[in-house]
């Protein structure tokens, strides 16, 4: 704090003593009057004296005078009275008024020296305050030195920070590139290996080839033993025998015309060689057709049955039932068509069984920690791909339910996940505004590319992936080169992406409540839907191709199914009624006979055109 001299010296203190002098001026001038007009009053008062006294001198002497010669002096005293009566009178109206600006100079006196009161109390009250406003002043002075040197403190502090920060960034730079060489060296080793993996692949096939011309040969030279001795045969087993004998041995000579014919004749007779020759190498063929028959047999059903011969147009709500606790994001048909998938906000993937126009429970597939937000099946429907919020893709075995892989890396939710058609890589997409290739069989992420935007919706063709993103446009990878092909924009957020079964045509969907046709030939848009009502309820809602491709299907947010033709442009019709919430995804069986969509609500819906 500064010394009391040095507070004499300050403005405020000059300042009040100038409104003093000041207030003493105005004061003084306003006294000033009064007090020279109290002195005429004085001074007038003091004449009068004067001249009552030189009156009674001269009326003293005037009688005097009188007495001595009173007719004489009679006329002249008379006019002095008279003269005397007027002065007289004139000093009494003088007086009068003298006394009259008394009573108001005393009635002003004391106005005045109440208003001196009153500034003198505004004067001690000022003077109060003064003093609580010099201890404020010391007390913000005070916190203003200890602030100093707190801002001292924190900006050694912050230097130092700056300094570590410097070091951490030099250190960070030198990790990066450490991680950059290590990926080099990663990726060099994954190629070497991959090579010798191949290498490896090709030596076991040539061993594989070497074994089977040895089984031939083998097979040959048993039926060339077989057939020296003769043999009868029973007409109703030994006949198929023999012609399934035949059909191996064209096989095994190179013979498969077809003029070869087999002989079914009931005369016809075989030889048989004793037991444990060629009976035993008979044995081993008809055992390995049918263990192959009954493992081709699923599948070959499933093949069948999703067959499209002929898509229905969706009229009539089969089934409707709830498919989770929550929200249902994504559904998917198995190539098969009898297996329905549905994936949804408790974190489930369930397996529905399409019999007789109902959807049976088939079980759940468990492991996701987050909302299920995209999910397909591979090509033979043996494995489920499914994209989840919890920033990771899993996949699962259909037949025992197990989660086989669990591909974490993105560092926001993924909302899409695909195969590829080798089914040996998947990419995925994410809200990181990133796309990721994996490889199933290393379990690794083979490439990272940044998009620029959250990604939406994946498709892929055999060595391209088209990506949907927020910032409205739809971009083209090229897998090998790691860069984009081509980018087209849209006027909305894309929400949606799928494929003819041709892999020619793209279906978009996007927030401008707009349903595209992109020709991927061209690379131009081909048609445009759109119809009164339908809106996009999500920045994730699904659509559909048929699977013949004739018609695309989309769920609104007002909970109304919309289906369009695909040749006409039009729509073709409008299915409400059953969602009493948005529909955020819908899918169309390959067998072209049933369309199921799902909604916000937890509840999904089998239609068909029954």
């Amino acid at each position: 704090m500064s010394d009391p001299g040095g507070q004499a010296k300050r403005p405020w203190k000059k300042h009040i003593a100038d409104q003093l002098k000041q207030r003493d001026r105005v004061q003084r001038q306003a006294f000033e009057e009064l007090i020279h007009q109290y002195n005429r009053l004085l001074e007038k008062s003091d004449l009068q004296a004067v001249w009552s006294e030189r009156l009674q001198t001269d009326k003293f002497d005037h009688q005097n005078r009188h007495d001595l010669s009173p007719a004489a002096e009679a006329g002249r005293g008379d006019a002095l009275l008279q003269e005397m009566a007027h002065i007289r009178i004139r000093h009494q109206e003088e007086l009068t008024e003298l006394h009259k600006k008394r009573g108001e100079l005393a009635q002003n006196v004391i106005e005045l020296n109440n208003l001196i009161q009153l500034k003198d109390k505004e004067i001690q009250t000022n003077e109060a305050q003064i003093l609580q406003y010099q201890r404020r002043i010391s007390e913000l002075e005070a916190e203003c030195r200890g602030l100093g040197g707190s801002l001292q403190d924190l900006e050694r502090a912050n230097q130092t920070l700056r300094d570590e920060y410097d070091a951490l960034q030099i250190t960070f730079g030198a990790l990066e590139e450490k991680l950059r060489r290590a990926t080099e060296d990663n990726q060099e080793l994954v190629s070497r290996w991959m090579a010798e993996k191949a290498q490896e692949a090709n030596l076991l096939n040539a061993e594989n080839e070497k074994d089977i011309r040895r089984r031939q040969a083998k097979l040959q030279k048993d039926l060339a033993e077989a057939a020296k001795e003769p043999l009868p045969i029973d007409l109703d087993d030994d006949i198929e025998v023999l012609q399934v004998l035949q059909e191996d041995t064209a096989e095994a000579t190179g013979d498969t015309s077809p003029g070869r014919a087999i002989s079914r004749t009931p005369s016809r007779r075989v030889s048989r060689s004793p037991p444990g020759g060629i009976l035993d190498s008979l044995t081993h063929i008809f055992g390995r057709r049918r263990s192959v028959s009954l493992s081709l047999d699923a599948a070959e059903t499933e093949r069948s049955s999703a067959v499209c011969t002929e898509v229905c147009l969706p009229t009539t709500a089969l089934h409707t039932f709830d498919a989770h606790d929550g929200e249902v994001n994504a559904v998917c048909f198995s190539p098969g068509s009898r297996v329905l998938a549905t994936g949804g906000m408790d974190r489930r993937v369930k397996l529905w069984e399409v019999v007789s126009g109902h959807c049976q429970m088939k079980g759940s597939l468990l492991g996701s920690n987050a909302g299920i937000t995209s999910i397909e099946f591979d090509s033979a429907g043996s494995y489920l791909l499914a994209a989840s919020n919890d920033f990771a893709s899993r996949m699962w075995t259909v037949d025992d339910y197990r989660l086989r892989h669990t591909l974490t890396g993105h560092s926001g939710k993924v909302l899409a996940a695909r195969f590829l058609l080798d089914n040996a890589r998947i990419v995925s997409g994410s809200y990181d505004r990133t796309l990721k290739l994996w490889d199933l069989r290393s379990k690794v992420c083979m490439k990272t590319v940044f998009a620029g935007s959250s990604c939406n919706d994946i498709v892929c063709t055999e060595q391209c992936v088209m990506s949907g993103h927020f910032d409205k446009k739809v971009r083209f990878w090229d897998i090998r080169a790691e860069s984009i092909v081509r980018e087209l924009e849209l006027l909305g957020r894309v929400t949606s992406l799928d494929l003819s079964h041709d892999r020619t045509q793209l279906l978009t969907c996007s927030r401008d409540d707009l349903l595209k046709i992109i020709d991927l030939r061209s690379n131009a848009v081909r048609q445009t839907f759109s119809a009164q009502g339908f809106k996009c309820g999500a920045d994730w809602t699904r659509v559909t191709f048929s699977p013949d491709g004739s018609y695309v299907a989309a769920g609104s947010a007002d909970g109304t199914l919309f289906v369009w033709n695909v040749l006409t442009g039009k729509l073709d019709r409008t299915l409400d009624k059953q969602h009493s919430s948005a529909i955020n995804a819908v899918a169309w069986s390959p067998s072209g006979a049933h369309v199921v969509s799902v909604d916000k609500g937890s509840k999904a819906v089998l239609w068909s055109d029954i």
